[in-house]
């Protein structure tokens, strides 16, 4: 019975409050109602009955015609009529409220100046025009609220998913309202939750406020059955950061949990709608810190400018050219062996970037050849290194590739650079390259090495050609052959910088353990983790590739830039959290030990080095032992040498000899180690 009643109404007052059934004439005469009533109310606690009843006709009419003629010309002058009742806001209010004093104010002009006729005075005082006002305001204000709540309360559907919203600034509230006014609603929203304790004292919108470090919220959810939490962005970092055991319950009680993405943009001030709002994927719910980048500045650095991007198909490299594809450049160079990926991000080019003048090229970043042809045609002012073998068991396996493609490449990029005249070379390594334990992690430290060194002799070299000191520029570049390497192709000194961005793993990328933990799950388990307590530093593409730009804009030449990548997070954590997001039901996690050249934790210094700060509060200057450029030339090309042998044994003896601190580990290695 009370749902058949319940349903009844809600289609009385969905027909009654449709724009249809409720033009603007019939607002205006429920007003009209409330005013004739407030007038009729306000004249009977002024006289009483008897004294009203006994007022002549003309007074009566004149009492009753002058204030809705005088509220009409207020309702027609503030337009209180125009608003839809089911979305009435304080504004709605705010007009009513000054149609009701312009009203009076008129009723006050008439009273004062034709209150000499004995028939106004009758009719009309000052004390019933107040009454009235007040009478009006209250009766209109709570017509148009009470319609609105029930229109609200109906309107919700009894299938809507009950849901919480994170954050009680005016981003949540925005998020709040713009589900209200939906109609059908998507959601029931059940209460609010905050960072702040002192707002549960508070109610927002007639809802209840939640502190989301009480046990409170926990019962509040059991009891309520949510089904859905809403996180504002304004409190998004603090919920992610914050609230992981949070996280973690509701993740167990299958909730969804919505984010605005990383690839939709606000402007933390207009209006926000829970539209924006997207169930995302369990590595945006890892802990981290905001990235803060000025984009500004590194679209003016980049503005008109030439850029090569080596690696461009892979998973940094391809989000590295979405980055600089937004600003106006004059050419975008792209080089990567993969021809598959290649193609895609041509086909993405055109798609979204018709206008900037693109070039795909098809080609190993080892085949010296090839690549001078490159640098000849387009004169890179700006190279962004990314392309590398990255994978530490293929690696492991493979070590005269990792020096042939790794280190190699890397030179034959870098001396391009310097020859035709780049401006800056920025060389994106790994934390793996700190204390290297796996063959690929100690060829991008050779990587840093080359780089750095070759930095340091072009500076010295530069500062010797200025003071025209013959003598130091011979001391800096030694013979003939490392002279020609600080020059460029038409004779002058070399100008390139050379700058080193060192970070953790990203996730998303290729072969990253977020896509080979959803295809296991997806087949019924089980999760292979190689140990209990092996952790690892995380970083989106996206954040480490604005951190890239950032780095190459303040890199004045020769620094190694090492990512502040937030809090640890535990693999084993993170494959029962994806197994618990994706509802999976009896999968195991199997350990299955740890890889050849793997540890259990990365370092982003070693012993030997240690952070400078920089005007960026997640972006530190590593401290590293600097090479002579002479001593890094030749060992590199004895490598290279080596490498042609394809003796595993003979090549990574050899990198151990040029970087001490190389320890294999977990390895067929091992035996090497001194």
């Amino acid at each position: 019975m009370g749902l058949k009643i319940k349903d009844r109404l809600k289609k009385l007052f969905s027909w009654y409050l449709s724009k249809s059934a409720l033009p603007y004439w019939s607002v205006v005469f429920v007003d009209f109602i409330i005013v004739f009533s407030s007038n009729v109310i306000a004249h009977l606690l002024n006289y009483g009955i008897r004294d009203y009843a006994s007022k002549s006709a003309e007074a009566m009419i004149l009492s009753t015609v002058l204030p809705l003629v005088c509220y009409f010309i207020g309702f027609r002058v503030f337009r209180t009529y125009r608003g839809v009742i089911r979305y009435s806001s304080f504004y709605d209010l705010l007009h009513v409220l000054c149609a009701v004093c312009l009203s009076s104010a008129l009723l006050f002009c008439i009273l004062k100046i034709f209150g000499h006729h004995l028939i106004i005075t009758e009719a009309l005082n000052q004390r019933d025009i107040l009454m009235m006002a007040v009478f009006s305001t209250i009766l209109m204000w709570t017509e148009r609220l009470l319609l609105k709540t029930l229109f609200d309360e109906l309107q919700v559907k009894d299938k809507a998913p009950s849901a919480l919203i994170v954050g009680t600034k005016f981003a949540g509230i925005g998020i709040a309202k713009s589900i209200r006014v939906q109609n059908p609603s998507p959601y029931h929203i059940a209460g609010f939750i905050t960072d702040d304790p002192q707002m549960t004292a508070f109610k927002l919108l007639g809802l209840r406020v939640l502190y989301a470090q009480h046990d409170e919220v926990y019962r509040f959810i059991r009891n309520h059955n949510i089904k859905v939490i809403l996180v504002s962005p304004l409190a998004q970092e603090y919920f992610v950061n914050e609230c992981q055991t949070l996280i973690d319950f509701m993740l167990r009680q299958g909730i969804k949990i919505m984010l605005k993405p990383e690839d939709i943009e606000w402007d933390g001030k207009s209006d926000i709608s829970h539209q924006f709002l997207k169930e995302v994927s369990v590595e945006n719910l890892l802990p981290r810190k905001k990235i803060e980048v000025d984009m500004e500045a590194i679209g003016k650095m980049l503005k008109g400018k030439r850029i090569l991007i080596t690696g461009a198909a892979g998973s940094i490299g391809s989000e590295m050219v979405r980055q600089v594809a937004k600003f106006s450049l004059e050419e975008l160079v792209l080089v990567d062996q993969a021809e598959t990926p290649m193609h895609d991000i041509r086909l993405l080019m055109a798609r979204k970037y018709p206008d900037i003048k693109a070039f795909t090229i098809v080609g190993s970043i080892a085949n010296p050849t090839h690549m001078e042809e490159i640098f000849k045609e387009h004169r890179p002012e700006y190279v962004f290194h990314a392309a590398a073998y990255k994978h530490v068991p293929m690696m492991e396996d493979n070590p005269a590739m990792a020096i042939q493609n790794n280190v190699f490449g890397t030179r034959v990029i870098a001396d391009l650079a310097v020859k035709y005249g780049t401006k800056k070379f920025v060389m994106i390594s790994t934390d793996k390259a700190v204390n290297p334990t796996n063959v690929m992690g100690c060829s991008k430290r050779i990587c840093e090495i080359y780089c750095q060194s070759l930095n340091k002799a072009i500076a010295d070299n530069l500062a010797a050609s200025s003071a025209g000191n013959a003598a130091a520029t011979e001391n800096a570049a030694v013979s003939e052959e490392l002279r020609q390497k600080l020059l460029q192709v038409d004779g002058s000194p070399a100008v390139t910088q050379f700058v080193t961005t060192r970070f953790g793993n990203v996730l998303g990328s290729n072969g990253s353990v977020i896509p080979i933990f959803e295809e296991q799950i997806k087949k019924g388990g089980p999760v292979t983790v190689t140990h209990p307590d092996i952790i690892r530093f995380f970083m989106l593409i996206p954040e480490a590739c604005r951190l890239v730009l950032e780095a190459g804009t303040m890199g004045n030449g020769g620094e190694i830039f090492v990512f502040d990548m937030g809090m640890p997070v535990r693999i084993a954590d993170l494959a029962q959290r994806m197994i618990l997001q994706m509802g999976a039901k009896n999968v195991e996690i199997k350990y299955t030990g740890l890889r050849d050249g793997e540890k259990l934790y990365e370092e982003v210094l070693s012993e030997d080095e240690h952070n400078k700060p920089t005007n960026h509060p997640r972006i530190m200057v590593a401290s590293v032992r600097e090479y002579p450029f002479a001593d890094a030339l030749r060992n590199e090309e004895e490598l290279y040498n080596i490498s042609l042998s394809y003796d595993d044994k003979a090549i990574v003896k050899k990198m151990m000899e040029i970087v001490p601190e190389y320890h294999s580990q977990h390895s067929k290695n091992e035996v090497l180690n001194s």
